[in-house]
């Protein structure tokens, strides 16, 4: 992979149009969770600091290429001000950014309006990308949560001007690059979840790439139920087994060790503190459901995450949401953190659900990079070119 950071980019003096997912939770009219504002500053900063001028381009909800004032950008204002420490000028027109006030010239920051209120945004128009790239004079993409989208703001500018990438969207790259680019190996992925439907492009994608492939959550029981063993009434995709065999085949072809759970959590229902006992994963009763991992399997993952050099992680490893089924997530994860944090382990997490259980565990500050692109994240482990890094590396 090759693409120009803001290191390799003459600011002083030039308008750097900034796309950034600012795309955050909102209750009422205040924002409820900053962390995606929070990542763009070092950016921002950064581009300040070297004399440039940052117009930041975003989204806010999905308005379908129409105006629609209950997803106006203007909500994030003041969470935006307060995380940069400057005044956020909002700047409300494509013809208002070509034509700016004298009081917006003079402002440090500004904010072009939800870029999605545009047709040609979503439709990534060549020349609604022209008339963008006519807004500065480099472009800086820090917004990898929507480099899977192939849009004008996150694809089509990199065509028409000077390109790089912002220190956030470089610290994803960088990291998935160390995880499944060219990582130190044995690599560990762990991918949870309730579906293998959903992961069946991720499964496909990991067995040809790391050495261990943990299952847990859900799918697990579909793989379990694949070999033959009885879930009770667990959650299992039944129609799924005979795919599920054929991932156990292909990981077995490519030298990839699948680790299932041996033991298992089982409980008559799902709810917390539940009477629960632990069982041999092929012990399930039939009016029993598998909730979690047992302590033997928890053991067996430390283990191989002992000899390990890098680990994926995508996904719980059960009911994390309930007390006690979040048991084998929480210890595996928090194995997983003492390893990164003493420096013997190179961690990679993101997507789904994944930042709120390690986050639950209280490992995630010692994973050594936490994704919060979601959607993109999942489709850079699936395998799949993403648009926006795409078009920057060839811009370089």
């Amino acid at each position: 992979m090759s693409w120009n950071t803001l290191d390799d980019m003459e600011l002083a003096g030039k308008r750097v149009l900034t796309r950034v997912d600012i795309n955050v939770p909102v209750e009422g009219s205040v924002v409820s969770d900053t962390t995606r504002i929070d990542r763009i500053v070092p950016t921002v900063t950064d581009i300040l600091a070297r004399g440039g001028k940052p117009m930041l381009i975003a989204h806010f909800g999905r308005p379908k290429g129409k105006v629609v004032l209950d997803m106006s950008l203007r909500v994030v204002l003041p969470a935006l001000e307060e995380a940069l420490g400057r005044k956020v000028t909002l700047i409300e027109t494509l013809e208002g950014a070509e034509n700016l006030t004298d009081e917006a010239r003079a402002a440090d920051v500004l904010l072009l309006e939800n870029i999605r209120f545009h047709p040609g945004e979503e439709a990534n128009d060549p020349a609604f990308a022209q008339r963008l790239a006519g807004l500065g004079d480099i472009y800086c993409n820090d917004a990898f949560s929507a480099a899977h989208r192939a849009h004008a703001s996150t694809e089509g500018l990199a065509h028409h001007m000077p390109a790089c990438a912002g220190r956030l969207m470089q610290a994803e790259l960088e990291a998935l690059e160390a995880a499944l680019g060219t990582p130190k190996r044995p690599v560990v992925a762990v991918v949870g979840g309730a579906k293998v439907s959903t992961k069946l492009d991720l499964l496909g994608n990991l067995v040809d790439q790391v050495n261990h492939l943990v299952i847990g959550g859900g799918m697990a029981n579909t793989f379990l139920a694949a070999q033959g063993l009885n879930v009770g009434k667990s959650l299992c995709e039944h129609d799924m087994t005979d795919t599920a065999r054929e991932i156990m085949t292909k990981a077995g072809a490519a030298g990839c060790e699948i680790i299932l759970p041996g033991d298992v959590v089982v409980a008559a229902e799902f709810k917390a503190g539940a009477d629960h006992k632990v069982l041999p994963a092929h012990a399930c009763p039939e009016d029993k459901m598998i909730l979690d991992a047992g302590p033997a399997t928890v053991a067996r993952i430390e283990a191989v995450l002992d000899k390990a050099n890098t680990l994926i992680w995508n996904g719980p490893l059960g009911a994390f949401e309930i007390d006690p089924f979040d048991d084998a997530t929480n210890a595996a994860a928090a194995h997983a953190a003492r390893l990164s944090r003493e420096g013997k382990l190179t961690s990679v997490a993101g997507g789904g659900d994944t930042v709120a259980a390690l986050n639950q565990a209280g490992a995630a500050d010692d994973f050594t990079y936490i994704s919060t692109a979601g959607g993109a994240f999942l489709e850079w482990m699936e395998g799949k070119p993403l648009p926006g890094v795409a078009a920057l590396s060839a811009n370089a």
